[in-house]
């Protein structure tokens, strides 16, 4: 072979070997190729699995569904979004894990999480990379702290806020009532407890009495001896999603306690609430958004129910905002002309003042801080099987 031809020989293969890689370039996912400055990721710590999977099914199909309606009407600024969720089994090693896998494989600016044990060990990580704004599915008091988690925020009330609207809502029913604690040994179910309490000082209720219960627990008839001896006119559950509260009602009820019952967040879904049976007829609780079904006025829940015209949880809800929040952050920060990083989009969605959601919360937000102090007390109606409202929208 000729010097010549050995060298023509080379460059053939040279040139097939760039035209090979060029060609896997192609078997990439086209999303990593084409990203660049033209989308807007999403990036998800979804339970789809496991104890938590009722809500993380539900806040998936919310964000993927507010993402489909952003793209169908042009996107943002002309981006369109991508949505990138992993299941996690909500457990924190597997969601740190997705966290690292959706980051690494795509220029993510916008995070849901699955939980506050997620939210808190991820935060170094956050504050580090320096160009994602997260929220997700805790409610966690601490995380409403924007000094110690500056690129996060809660959709909706923290857990100690919670307390405040239904407290309020008590100290405005019956000044002076009773109150009773029952929340679990969790520290979910410990979060808004001890501030709680002095709030309820403050508002002129008394405590007479706190339970503590494992999470799960099924006996509990030795702490409803005790709750009845306390007498309380309301008695607030917390830190469970639905067992041990209908045990603590029937038997309560048939001890002839003549208290009122109520919940937080993750125990209002209709569902959840329908799940107690004729005893959890009256029982109430404290509900950031409208329901599915709710009637009054809101044009996004009409647009909901158009596209999904099954009943869609709280959960649902829930993710469905956490996506429009996020989403009306990153639209701030670039119609203010600045890059997408932690800080400006934080900065942005602290701009939101007097927001409508499109009457998923039933009055306009602000959001300030890291949190969305707005709720209303809902009560279950047993025979319509819904949630009816019992107070207007408090702010706090």
């Amino acid at each position: 072979m000729d010097p010549q031809q050995r060298i023509s020989t080379r460059r053939r293969s040279m040139v097939l070997t760039a035209a090979a890689a060029g060609a896997a370039a192609l078997t990439q996912p086209l999303s990593v190729l084409a990203q660049g400055a033209d989308e807007i990721v999403i990036g998800g710590s979804i339970p789809m699995t496991g104890v938590f999977a009722f809500a993380g099914v539900g806040i998936n199909a919310g964000i993927q569904d507010y993402v489909k309606i952003v793209n169908d009407a042009g996107g943002i600024k002309g981006r369109k979004v991508k949505y990138v969720p992993e299941d996690t089994g909500y457990k924190v090693d597997v969601s740190v894990a997705a966290f690292k896998k959706i980051t690494s494989q795509n220029k993510v600016n916008l995070y849901y999480g699955d939980s506050t044990g997620f939210a808190k060990t991820i935060n170094p990580e956050l504050d580090r990379n320096g160009s994602i704004l997260m929220c997700g599915a805790s409610f966690a008091t601490e995380l409403n702290d924007p000094k110690k988690y500056p690129h996060q925020f809660l959709v909706g009330p923290d857990y100690t806020e919670m307390f405040g609207i239904l407290l309020k809502h008590i100290a405005k029913e019956k000044p002076g009532a009773k109150v009773a604690f029952v929340y679990s040994d969790s520290e979910f179910g410990r979060d808004p407890i001890d501030s709680s309490e002095a709030l309820a000082k403050k508002l002129g209720l008394s405590v007479p009495i706190k339970i503590m219960t494992p999470a799960g627990s099924v006996d509990v008839s030795t702490e409803v001896i005790k709750l009845r001896r306390a007498a309380p006119d309301y008695t607030i559950f917390h830190g469970y999603i639905l067992a041990p509260i209908p045990e603590f009602i029937t038997q309560g009820k048939q001890q002839g306690m003549q208290s009122k019952w109520m919940g937080t967040f993750w125990t209002m879904d209709s569902s959840t609430v329908m799940k107690m049976g004729p005893d959890g007829d009256g029982f109430m609780g404290v509900m950031p958004f409208r329901y599915y079904y709710d009637t009054e006025k809101a044009p996004m829940l009409e647009k909901i129910r158009a596209m999904r015209p099954e009943y869609q949880s709280t959960a649902y809800t829930q993710g469905f905002l956490a996506a429009m929040l996020l989403l009306e952050s990153a639209k701030r920060t670039l119609e203010a002309n600045k890059p997408l990083t932690g800080d400006n989009l934080k900065a942005a969605l602290n701009t939101i003042k007097d927001f409508d959601t499109g009457g998923l919360i039933g009055v306009p937000i602000t959001i300030s801080g890291n949190s969305i102090p707005v709720g209303r007390v809902y009560r279950a109606d047993m025979k319509a099987q819904k949630m009816v409202a019992a107070s207007d929208w408090i702010k706090l």
